[in-house]
């Protein structure tokens, strides 16, 4: 159960915060956010606060922020629809019905001639009942619903529409999810150090695991060392390789502990594994906390792990790499799974970690993602106009298939090989 709630809260947050720096940014550019969700699929939660939907849908393969303009907008409402109309105190047109109309028995209805939701917020037709050769016009509400089969949903004109900004406006619209994952990234491992503490170079023992070569011989964590078989030392990793090169040799610690010289006599045990044979005394690197170098930590770990994680980008580009590299909803519960078991700062290390590759995965140039939306902004800044919207819709249709696709093939991979 707590591998359950530790994959829905790395997952959540993750998904959370990317979609939120979506929302942020694209309202306060003006642009009509309708639904914030985390998930996709069919909804089990949903909430309506101001003029955006929250959901938390079925499917944990991420999330969305359905902004107006993004698909083709609303139900356009033709010249011959019979539509009901309800009206607010200033005699301004603040729903229209569009059918099940028996249920809204106050709603004038019209034959419609002419209707303008985007720009100039209006609609003429011939009401009903009333002299029918006399054409009149409504003024529409900015904020007037149209209701159908019962559903309201709130017109967009085109200045809440996405199309409407400018282009540094819609980058950063964009932009802002990816980013948010290296921001929370950041934070996370600037939490870890001030909680924890980070790693530091000094010549001090750390924690020492209890059947450690180490705690048998008599060392203790804050024993700073002066020597190690002679040889002087003056950083951590100096300690650490010459205890990798001596396994089964006994070598002499010389120590400072509370003002007292001693000398200790350690013989580190052999550890082989994939990365070879080499000596170990069952001692973990210093810690310190502090406020400020916490800050640089967290950015730091931050730039460490974009890094490594371009540099298997690279051997994904170059074709060294199978299917079994890649990773859906199944085995990141896996890697919770085992991660979670070495520690709650590991799972938070991990956190931060999937946190970041999220943030570059949606960078890549490819159709659907952030970065394919990104690219053509960026032919858009080159050409001086946008390019058209319905091919650019297609290619982004195209590759969101496609992405489910290898979503749907990964996923039944991690199933085979995690529990088949």
């Amino acid at each position: 159960m707590s591998t359950v709630i530790a994959f829905i809260v790395i997952f959540g947050a993750l998904v959370f915060f990317h979609e939120l720096g979506h929302l942020i940014f694209a309202k306060r550019a003006g642009i009509l956010c309708r639904e914030f969700a985390i998930g996709f699929g069919p909804k089990v939660f949903t909430h309506k606060k101001n003029d955006t939907v929250y959901t938390i849908r079925l499917l944990p393969i991420g999330g969305f922020v359905r902004m107006a303009g993004e698909d083709p907008e609303m139900v356009e409402i033709k010249p011959g629809y019979r539509v009901g109309l309800l009206f607010n105190d200033k005699n301004e047109v603040q729903k229209i019905v569009l059918n099940k109309k028996d249920k809204h028995p106050d709603a004038r209805i019209i034959e419609v001639e002419e209707a303008d939701l985007e720009h100039k917020l209006f609609i003429k037709g011939y009401v009903e009942g009333e002299d029918e050769e006399l054409l009149q016009t409504f003024s529409i509400n900015r904020k007037a619903v149209i209701i159908e089969d019962s559903v309201e949903t709130l017109i967009a004109p085109y200045d809440r529409q996405f199309a409407s900004k400018t282009l540094p406006q819609r980058t950063m619209a964009i932009f802002a999810g990816p980013m948010m994952n290296f921001i929370l990234a950041f934070v996370v491992f600037v939490i870890i150090a001030l909680l924890q503490g980070m790693p530091t170079s000094d010549p001090v023992l750390g924690k020492l695991t209890a059947d450690g070569a180490a705690y048998e011989a008599g060392l203790q964590q804050g024993d700073v060392v002066h020597s190690v078989d002679g040889a002087e030392v003056s950083t951590w990793e100096d300690i650490v390789e010459i205890i990798r090169e001596s396994p089964n040799e006994e070598i002499d610690f010389h120590i400072d502990r509370n003002g007292e010289e001693l000398t200790v006599p350690v013989t580190p045990a052999l550890q082989e594994d994939e990365a070879g044979s080499r000596g170990v005394i069952g001692v973990y690197q210093p810690m310190e906390k502090s406020p400020l170098k916490s800050i640089v930590y967290g950015a730091q770990e931050t730039y460490n792990w974009t890094k490594q994680i371009f540099v298997i980008l690279g051997t994904i580009l170059t074709g060294q790499f199978s299917i079994d590299d890649l990773s859906g909803p199944v085995g990141i519960y896996v890697s919770v799974d085992t991660v979670a078991q070495t520690g709650i700062y590991n799972l938070m290390k991990w956190a931060g970690i999937l946190s970041i590759n999220l943030g570059i995965m949606n960078l890549l140039p490819i159709p659907a993602l952030d970065g394919g939306r990104l690219l053509f902004f960026a032919i858009e800044a080159v050409r001086g106009k946008p390019l058209d919207r319905t091919k650019e819709g297609m290619v982004h249709f195209v590759g969101f298939a496609l992405l489910m696709l290898l979503m749907i093939v990964v996923t039944w991979n991690d199933i085979q090989r995690f529990f088949l």
